[in-house]
């Protein structure tokens, strides 16, 4: 090839990669800060333009007519955190002060089965959108409250028909907007789902590259691994992507069986699946107290005849299995007259047996609480793998501190105290990870990332002086040390105080029409 050729070649494509120039006039000039991009890169030097709620420019900026500066100097400058798995209603609680002030600009709702609001999907979409809230919502689309909506029983096996009627559920879902579908089948009515049912409902998903994401059958020690596998089972065969929520090993007290867990995640990896976990840093659960009960005694069983005819059968289960969950002192009540109180401590101050607690006062349908049944080493082991990013699990009124503290804590301990992960991988597991496996880092407006064209979610830090505050016992406490949020560009919360602004948004699928 001529010389003259290639030097020309060679001009077009520095022409091509060389660094953009940064515009004259924008909203806002985040000056001077560390940035983490969220990709798991080396952190760097560089200022960051945003215009019109999006990234316009990252680099060197000597001077610009910015209509606001934010000093990010000695502060990390990273993508807004994306929470996975949480609770919480639009519609009641649109500051959403608990996820801001640890740095989180999006959450993924709907969980455990339940579609959010626990209402028909678009009509829920439809109220939020009229409200103002701080933080994006990613909605997802419910297993069980689909299957009410179809007109299947709770315990029924359903029909050829009701299968059908969900399946167009949730395809109807799917292509308003639906990041995919969650599951929850340790509870009712999921754990009355067939694997034909399961099957079925996943199609509309995978063929909207959306998730399954799943509160698995059981993560107890002895059925965590099986569990897992209905779920790799039923998007194998269907071709969506796997998502365990939560992941666990209740009772697991070393690491072969986190390992295990791993295994087999990676083993479905290797071929070819999409498959991600997410979990929050702490040894306590937070579910209802209905755990504990067997089946048998559980909706939509008729709790009173158990009780007529199987009560000595009952409370020696109960005494069983609390004492295999660490015993009664491991179960803080969550809300309700015992709110903050053990099982211990109230089964003390009635003078009864715990289980007899559990019969008389609480009940299957009784309050939610938090189990102690974790360990500490398995909950390390587990967050510390690729397959595996940060999820709260948590919301602005349940009494666990994951709602207030999960994202700070995974600073404050994992990274600067315990130095298990460096700041990029935390970060990444937080933001980047996140968006890939919800698809958030795709379509008309991305996230997760910080880059030119991406929406301007963003958190400047200072990672020494990051806390998680909340505590079993004092569990609405906010985390500190996240001086700047923006959502779309707006700050959210400015010099570590909550604004009053609420730029959210409802989001869409980049699959969706």
């Amino acid at each position: 090839m001529p010389r003259i050729v290639l030097l020309t070649l060679a001009l077009i494509v520095a022409g091509c990669t060389a660094t953009p120039t940064p515009p004259h006039h924008c909203d806002l000039w985040i000056r001077g800060g560390d940035v983490l991009d969220g990709s798991g890169a080396p952190q760097h030097r560089a200022d960051i333009l945003i215009d019109d709620g999006r990234i316009v420019y990252i680099g060197h900026v000597p001077t610009t007519n910015a209509a606001a500066v934010i000093d990010a100097t000695n502060l990390c400058v990273a993508p807004g955190f994306i929470d996975p798995h949480a609770h919480g209603d639009p519609r009641r609680t649109p500051g959403f002060a608990n996820f801001t002030c640890m740095g989180v600009t999006s959450i993924c709702m709907g969980q455990d089965g339940t579609s959010p609001g626990g209402i028909d999907f678009e009509r829920w979409q439809q109220e939020v959108e009229r409200g103002r809230f701080t933080v994006n919502v990613a909605p997802l689309i419910g297993h069980g409250t689909v299957r009410r909506l179809a007109g299947v029983g709770m315990s029924d096996a359903p029909t050829d028909e009701g299968i059908e009627a969900m399946v167009e559920l949730v395809a109807a879902a799917m292509h308003a907007g639906a990041f995919g579908m969650s599951t929850g089948l340790e509870y009712e009515p999921g754990r009355f789902a067939t694997p034909d049912e399961l099957l079925r409902i996943a199609r509309p998903v995978a063929a909207h590259d959306g998730v399954v994401m799943s509160h698995i059958r059981s993560e107890d020690e002895d059925r965590v691994l099986a569990s897992i596998d209905e779920l790799l089972t039923q998007c194998r065969d269907t071709g969506c992507r796997a998502h365990v929520s939560h992941v666990k090993v209740v009772y697991g007290r070393d690491t072969r069986r986190a390992n295990a867990v791993l295994s087999r995640l990676a083993d479905a990896r290797a071929t070819g699946m999409q498959v991600t976990a997410d979990l929050y840093p702490y040894a306590a659960s937070y579910t209802g107290i209905g755990i504990v009960f067997p089946p048998w005694a559980r909706p939509p069983n008729d709790y009173a005849e158990i009780l007529r005819t199987r009560r000595d059968e009952l409370a020696a289960y109960l005494r069983q299995r609390v004492r295999k969950r660490n015993g009664p002192d491991a179960i803080v009540i969550g809300d309700g007259q015992w709110a903050g109180r053990s099982l211990a401590s109230i089964a003390a101050e009635l003078e009864r047996p715990f289980e007899d607690v559990l019969i008389d006062e609480l009940g299957p349908r009784g309050p939610a609480a938090a189990h102690f049944v974790m360990s500490e080493e398995v909950v390390r082991a587990l967050l510390l793998a690729d397959v595996v990013v940060v999820g709260s699990d948590g919301s602005p009124t349940m009494r666990h501190p994951r709602g207030y503290g999960t994202f700070a804590k995974v600073v404050r301990e994992f990274v600067v105290e315990r130095q298990l992960l460096t700041l990029e991988q935390a970060v990444h597991k937080m933001t980047g990870a996140t968006a890939a496996l919800l698809g958030l880092d795709r379509g008309a407006s991305p996230r997760g990332l910080l880059r030119p064209g991406f929406a301007a979610d963003i958190v400047c830090f200072d990672p020494q002086r990051v806390q998680d505050r909340a505590t079993f016992s004092s569990p609405f406490e906010r985390a500190t040390g996240f001086e700047f949020v923006l959502v779309n560009g707006v700050q959210v919360v400015a010099n570590g105080e909550p604004t009053e602004h609420r730029p959210g948004r409802l989001l869409r699928h980049a699959a969706a029409p």
